[in-house]
């Protein structure tokens, strides 16, 4: 059975683009054009193509412009799991803590990293953040918030909160909007004592807010999606030290979790 004139179309067009005719960043005839390169295929049938196109990633339209072929990006690998490679750290890997191991993971795959100012703020604890904390709702905490970029691309977004309880013990430098070089909560370790020895993650993935959409430079389509790396690290006794949320767009990102002897973060890298 011969497939609709749609697909037919739309896989002549994704031969073409994977082919190089259509650069990334270039538009795609107009409808008009495609119609009339199609043996005047209908309205319907160009529409139809150009969204199995959009849904599939490669193209995207922007309204009044025209339609336009999706840049490639080369992901970035995002080592989860604490690495016993010189990728990860004893926090658990790059959504450990602020910028550390995703300073080292970037460079291992031949990016240069950054990582901003962090904007630092005192909220009271609701919901999610009261209970991972394990605190009062409505007691304040610290949050630490930060973008990340590789080559100056936008990367992630990560914000890590953490008790009012330690500022006032002494680990004054939290609320400071200064990098802490040796990471935030390796600070607070050596302020406190507090080491960290256990974390959980809790991945998610859902649709970008406007500040993400802004950030990362989404196209309007919005057909790209987020994936939300909740991690809450403990101390001794299972005592939750901090709260950390990342948010990682699933364009640019893959997700790497080790377990037992497994080859060098390198050969993964090679093999995309």
């Amino acid at each position: 059975m011969a497939e609709p004139m749609y697909r037919q179309i739309a896989e002549h067009l994704r031969t073409r683009i994977e082919a190089g005719e259509f650069a990334p960043g270039s538009k795609l005839p107009t409808e008009l054009e495609l119609r009339e390169h199609y043996n005047n295929a209908s309205r319907n049938t160009i529409r139809d193509a150009i969204g199995w196109l959009s849904n599939r990633g490669l193209v995207v339209a922007q309204p009044g412009r025209g339609t336009f072929v999706v840049e490639r990006l080369t992901p970035f690998i995002v080592p989860l799991a604490a690495g016993e490679k010189g990728v990860g750290n004893d926090e658990g890997g790059v959504g450990g803590d602020e910028g550390e191991a995703f300073n080292r993971a970037v460079r291992l795959q031949g990016g240069e990293p950054r990582v901003g100012e962090p904007r630092v703020e005192i909220r009271k604890a609701t919901g999610d953040l009261a209970r991972e904390l394990d605190i009062e709702t409505g007691a304040p905490v610290v949050s630490r918030h930060q973008q990340r970029f590789i080559d100056e691309r936008p990367s992630s977004l990560q914000t890590s909160f953490y008790p009012m309880e330690f500022v006032h013990r002494g680990a004054v430098d939290l609320l400071q909007a200064t990098d802490i070089p040796q990471g935030a909560t390796k600070y607070v370790g050596e302020k406190l004592g507090i080491k960290a020895t256990g974390y959980r993650d809790r991945v998610t993935v859902r649709h970008p807010d406007a500040s993400e959409t802004a950030f990362f430079r989404f196209p309007d389509a919005g057909n790209v999606l987020v994936m939300v790396v909740r991690r809450t690290a403990y101390t001794t006794g299972a005592r939750p030290i901090r709260f950390t949320v990342t948010a990682y767009p699933a364009d640019r990102n893959h997700f790497v979790i080790d377990s037992g002897e497994t080859p060098p973060l390198e050969e993964i890298v090679r093999d995309l």
